[in-house]
């Protein structure tokens, strides 16, 4: 990996931390988690999805300790969100999905590197990129007890998957065009809940008054 795409990478990686440290933490708070919970749900949130993919593609877990100062950069993140005034907390719909879209878009973009560079083929490199991309708000939203995203109709995983065409298609090929994916990822994210973009879907469940 040359010097540019070195220092893109680490750019991607503080955004992606920073993002999804401070999405687990404001879902944590909004269940009314002690700060302990806060903590672990930020820090999960911020590395889940890149220890799910560094097992499925063979890359040794014990990885994920050489990352201090991402551990350092999440601590930071959720301790100033856990000590945010309440009344800027309160729109976290707003700016919750915002931080959730940009965690997944640079994980998302981070991830399709990751497999690329490892000279993996496109299939893995996709599912780099989702698991990277999605893994950790999957956790969360487990911990949390919420219906995960990922698994919604809604439009989520659908925008990783784009990043990783455009990367393992080399369509994405220099910092600056990395960049450009990481902001087009963000806005089609927060398009597709503004606009309630929906996947198909298929529901079992009957009507009510047509139970037999």
């Amino acid at each position: 990996m040359g010097v540019e795409f070195g220092v893109t990478w680490e750019v991607l990686s503080i955004i992606g931390t920073i993002a999804f440290a401070i999405s687990g933490a404001i879902i944590a708070m909004e269940e009314e988690y002690d700060i302990l919970g806060v903590y672990i749900l930020g820090i999960v949130t911020a590395f889940g999805g890149g220890a799910i993919r560094n097992v499925l593609i063979g890359v040794p877990v014990s990885a994920l300790w050489d990352q201090s100062m991402y551990f350092h950069i999440a601590l930071i993140s959720i301790t100033l969100v856990f000590l945010f005034p309440n009344h800027l907390l309160k729109h976290w719909r707003k700016w919750g999905n915002l931080t959730d879209a940009i965690g997944l878009a640079a994980f998302a973009i981070q991830g399709a590197l990751y497999a690329t560079e490892m000279n993996h083929p496109l299939s893995a490199v996709i599912v780099a990129a989702v698991l990277t991309g999605c893994g950790g708000g999957l956790v969360r939203d487990l911990l949390a007890r919420r219906k995960p995203l990922v698994l919604h109709d809604e439009i989520y995983a659908v925008w990783a998957v784009m990043a990783a065409l455009f990367i393992g298609l080399n369509i994405a090929t220099t910092p600056i065009s990395l960049y450009v994916l990481l902001v087009g990822i963000v806005g089609l994210r927060m398009c597709s809940l503004f606009y309630k973009w929906r996947l198909p879907f298929r529901s079992l469940r009957q009507e009510r008054g047509t139970e037999m």
